[in-house]
């Protein structure tokens, strides 16, 4: 028998070592990699979105979004099942529609609700908000077209306002139809350095504004003037001067029944586009533009 250290009748100690063995590595493990591919896939997807945000537009993006969101189909309305016990009218009803029906075809239904009038005020009716930005310039041109010929019109058909026909001017531009009213040596809109019409300018005006009150476009009006300058710019330049005539110009078509919602820009810009360039003291330059803006559909550029 094998006696303790120091001849002491104690048994010997034991000694347990315990060894963590640490699988995959330890922190060198491949876990850590799942996570960051997940992490970089995600960044991936929300760059993408961005993208698609910025290069695509308002109209592309509503129809990637109904793409991903389908129409959910109204049942009591489109008469698809019922609120019955059998969920219709009739457990023996086929192919019915309405109210009441219960066992309506669903894809049949939605085909029926969608060849139905919609309402004139959405959708891609006449009135509606869906409608191509073209259909909408097509029809603005009409309208453009038609004002030109029944303001000319009514203004030959006035003697005291035909000789004023040569100083008034349809011009097309990108941005709509530009009725131009022109000063000359001979005759002048304004009393000379002031936003105060002349009497024959206000009727004209007022035949402008009984031809435009027909159609739906929002108005710009722009006052400009020639280049001749004031002996104190203090107290009036042709900034204020081509401002206030634009203006006047606003307040004369208001009179004349145009909705204040209508106006979407008044504007003077003085002589700094003149229409006689070559001389910009020439008094064609003196001038008031009323342009009728074509519209922009809801996904318009």
């Amino acid at each position: 028998m094998a006696k303790a250290p120091h001849g002491a009748n104690v048994p010997p100690k034991v000694i347990v070592k315990k060894v963590y063995i640490e699988g995959g590595g330890g922190h060198h493990g491949g876990a850590w990699k799942v996570a960051y591919a997940d992490f970089v896939t995600a960044m991936m997807a929300f760059f993408l979105l961005l993208w698609l945000l910025g290069a695509t537009t308002e109209k592309q993006r509503k129809g990637i979004a109904d793409y991903f969101a389908p129409t959910l189909l109204d049942n009591k309305r489109m008469g698809i099942g019922g609120n019955g016990i059998f969920g219709g009218e009739s457990i023996m009803s086929k192919e019915k529609r309405g109210p009441k029906a219960g066992t309506a075809d669903p894809a049949a239904a939605a085909l029926i609700l969608a060849t139905q009038a919609s309402d004139p005020r959405t959708g891609y009716g006449t009135k509606g908000s869906l409608r191509s930005v073209s259909a909408i310039a097509k029809e603005d041109a009409k309208n453009f077209a038609r004002l030109r010929h029944d303001v000319l019109k009514r203004i030959a058909a006035q003697k005291d306002l035909a000789r004023l026909a040569k100083h008034i001017r349809f011009t097309m531009t990108p941005s709509g139809m530009r009725i131009d009213l022109i000063d000359d040596a001979d005759y002048s809109m304004f009393a000379l350095g002031t936003t105060a019409l002349e009497s024959r300018a206000s009727d004209l005006i007022g035949l402008v504004a009984g031809g435009i009150r027909e159609t739906p476009n929002p108005i710009m009006i722009r006052g400009h003037t020639d280049s001749l300058p004031f002996g104190d710019p203090r107290a009036m330049n042709n900034w204020m001067l081509s401002s206030g005539r634009a203006e006047a110009t606003r307040r004369r078509l208001a009179m004349g029944g145009i909705p204040e919602a209508r106006f979407n820009r008044i504007e003077g810009v003085a002589d700094r586009e003149p229409m006689i360039e070559k001389d910009p003291q020439d008094p064609r330059n003196r001038r008031v533009a009323i342009t009728l803006l074509y519209r922009a559909g809801s996904f318009g550029q």
